[in-house]
C-alpha cells in the first residue's frame, strides 16, 4: 500500500455528547464491529458489572462517567479508524475542546428522549468555529422519546446546522424494531411510515457530501447503541463519506497531510496510563507525513532532536508499540517532562500549531498537603496532573500558596482521588473567593510594574511563570481594565 493510500484510508473522529446520551456505549459497539473487542463492556446488572473499554480510570469505573479522553484505533473494511471518546461531563469540557483540534470529523450522540442538551450546544460551537464535519446519531430509540421529526427540528434550531436523515426508525419505544436506509426503503411500508417518507421527501434535501465536508449539513441516523440497532448503518456510511486527514493550519503556513515530511502536535498529556510505572504519555496528532520509531525529530519549542524507541497506539489503556504511523493517526510518546500541550514535533521545520489554549478557570481552591511525610509525592502528582491540562496551577506571588483552578467542582474530587490512589499523596482543599484569572501583558513596562505593585495581593504565576491577575470580583476586574488602559487582559493562555 502506498504512502498516499495509507493516509486516505484514515478516519480520525471524536464522539461527543451531553452526559448520559450513550456516547461510550456507541463507542463500544463500533469497536465490536471493528473486532477490536469481543464482548461489550457496558454490561450492568446486580450480579455483574463490567466496565466500558474506554472508561478505564478507576474513578470512572466508580462513577460511571468519562473524565478523560480515550484513544482507540482499529481496522474495518479496509479503513483504519481512530476514535477519540471524550468526556461528556461539562467539568471536563476543556479536555474535549482540545481533543476536537486533533480530529477530522465528529459524531454527535443525542438522547432521543431529551433532544439537544446544554453541553452538546457548547461542543457544536467549537465544531462550527473549526468547520468540522458532523454526523448525528439519535440514540435510545428503544425508549419513549421525542417524535423523530421534532428531533430533526431540535438539531436545526439548537445546533444551527441543516440536517438530512439518512436512516429512519421503524417504530419507537416498545414498538422500535429496526432502522432502514432512506436510499433503500422497504416496499411494504405502514401507513405512518409511508406518510413519514412523503414528508421527508418534501422537506429535507438529499445528502450532499460537499456540504457535509464544509460543515454545512449534518446527516442524521436513528438507532439504539444499547441494542446495537442502527450502529452498522452509521459506521458504513461514516467510512464511505467522512473525510480522510485534512489540512491543519500552523502559524507559519497550512500543512497538507500528504507532505512527506513528518509534523505533529501534542493535544493531550495523560499521567499514569500504567499506574505500576507512573508513566506519562503525550498524545500526538500526526498532521503530515509518516512517523517512524527510533527516528530523530525536532522538538520545536526546545530546539533539540529527540527519538522515541517505544511509541504506542492505543485500545483504551491497552497500548502496543508501533514502528510507523501516518497522518491522521494518534501516537503516544513516553513523557518524562519534555512535553507541554501544544508542543510540535517535525522532521526539521519550525512550525507552531495554534488552537490549544488553556481557558480561564471558573472555580478556585487552595491546595494543601494533608500528609507532611508525602510532600514529594504531592508535588510530583500535582505537577503531572496539571500537565494534563484539565486543571490549572497558580502560585501566589504574595505568599507562594498553590491555587488550583478548574471549570467545575468534579475536577477537584478527581484530582484529590487520583493524588491519593495514583501518587500515594493526600491533599486538602481550602476555599478562596475568586472571580477570574486572566493573563496580563503590556508594552508599557512602567505601567505593568505599577499595576503589579498595586495589585500584589492579586498576582500569581501560572506553571509557565507568566503573570496572572486573580480578580476576586467582576467589579475589581472591570476597574483594573478601566484604570490600566495599556495592559492587555487575556482570558485564554494563548495570546
Amino acid at each position: 500500500m502506498t504512502f498516499q493510500d495509507e493516509i486516505l484510508r484514515r478516519r480520525t473522529f471524536a464522539i461527543i455528547s451531553h452526559p448520559d446520551a450513550g456516547k461510550t456505549t456507541l463507542t463500544e459497539k463500533l469497536l465490536l464491529y471493528g473486532g477490536a473487542i469481543h464482548v461489550a463492556g457496558a454490561v450492568k446488572s446486580n450480579k455483574i458489572r463490567k466496565t466500558a473499554t474506554s472508561d478505564w480510570m478507576e474513578i470512572e469505573k466508580q462513577r460511571g462517567i468519562s473524565v478523560a479522553t480515550s484513544v482507540m484505533g482499529f481496522d474495518y473494511a479496509g479503513y483504519h479508524i481512530n476514535i477519540l471518546d471524550t468526556p461528556g461531563h461539562q467539568d471536563f469540557a476543556e479536555d474535549t475542546f482540545r481533543t476536537l483540534t486533533a480530529v477530522d470529523s465528529v459524531i454527535i450522540v443525542i438522547d432521543s428522549a431529551k433532544g439537544v442538551e446544554t453541553q452538546t450546544r457548547r461542543l457544536m460551537e467549537v465544531c462550527r468555529m473549526r468547520k468540522t464535519p458532523v454526523m448525528v446519531f439519535m440514540n435510545k430509540m428503544d425508549r419513549e422519546g421525542k417524535d423523530p421529526f421534532d428531533l430533526l427540528d431540535d438539531v436545526e434550531a439548537e445546533l444551527g446546522i441543516k440536517v438530512t436523515p439518512v436512516t429512519w426508525a421503524n417504530g419507537q419505544g416498545l414498538k422500535f424494531e429496526s432502522v432502514f436506509a432512506l436510499s433503500n426503503r422497504p416496499k411494504d411500508l405502514s401507513n405512518k411510515l409511508h406518510a413519514d417518507m412523503e414528508l421527508i421527501d418534501g422537506v429535507y434535501p438529499e445528502f450532499d457530501r460537499e456540504a457535509y465536508l464544509k460543515g454545512d449539513l449534518a446527516p442524521v441516523f436513528y438507532g439504539s447503541a444499547y441494542k446495537t440497532i442502527g450502529v452498522q448503518e452509521l459506521l458504513d456510511f461514516f467510512i464511505a463519506n467522512a473525510p480522510s486527514p485534512r489540512s491543519v493550519e500552523a502559524m507559519e503556513r497550512k500543512v497538507d497531510p500528504m507532505e512527506e515530511a513528518f509534523t505533529g502536535f501534542c493535544f493531550k498529556i495523560h499521567a499514569n496510563m500504567d499506574p505500576n510505572h507512573r508513566s506519562c504519555i503525550a498524545f500526538f496528532k500526526i498532521c503530515s507525513g509518516k512517523f517512524l520509531r527510533n527516528t530523530y525529530y525536532k522538538h520545536v519549542r526546545e530546539n533539540r532532536e529527540m527519538r522515541f524507541s517505544a511509541p504506542t497506539c492505543f485500545m483504551a489503556q491497552k497500548k502496543e508499540t508501533v514502528d510507523e504511523a501516518f497522518a491522521g493517526d494518534i501516537v503516544g510518546l513516553p513523557d518524562t517532562g519534555n512535553f507541554k500541550i501544544g508542543d510540535t514535533l517535525t522532521s526539521g521545520e519550525n512550525l507552531h500549531f495554534k488552537g490549544l489554549p488553556s481557558f480561564s478557570p471558573e472555580m478556585f481552591k487552595y491546595i494543601e498537603n494533608a500528609d507532611p511525610m508525602k510532600q514529594k509525592q504531592l508535588d510530583k502528582g500535582v505537577r503531572q496532573l496539571m500537565d494534563e491540562g484539565v486543571a490549572q496551577l497558580f502560585i501566589s506571588q504574595l505568599n507562594g500558596r498553590k491555587i488550583i483552578g478548574t471549570v467545575g467542582q468534579l475536577q477537584f474530587e478527581v484530582i484529590q482521588y487520583r493524588l491519593e490512589h495514583e501518587y500515594n499523596a493526600k491533599c486538602r482543599w481550602e476555599p478562596m473567593q475568586m472571580y477570574k484569572a486572566c493573563w496580563i501583558e503590556s508594552d508599557d513596562e512602567a505601567e505593568l510594574k505599577t499595576f503589579k505593585a498595586r495589585k500584589a495581593q492579586y498576582m500569581a504565576f501560572d506553571k509557565e511563570g507568566r503573570d496572572v491577575f486573580m480578580a476576586d470580583s467582576a467589579y475589581i476586574l472591570n476597574m483594573a481594565q478601566q484604570d490600566y488602559k495599556n495592559i492587555k487582559f487575556h482570558f485564554t493562555s494563548e495570546f
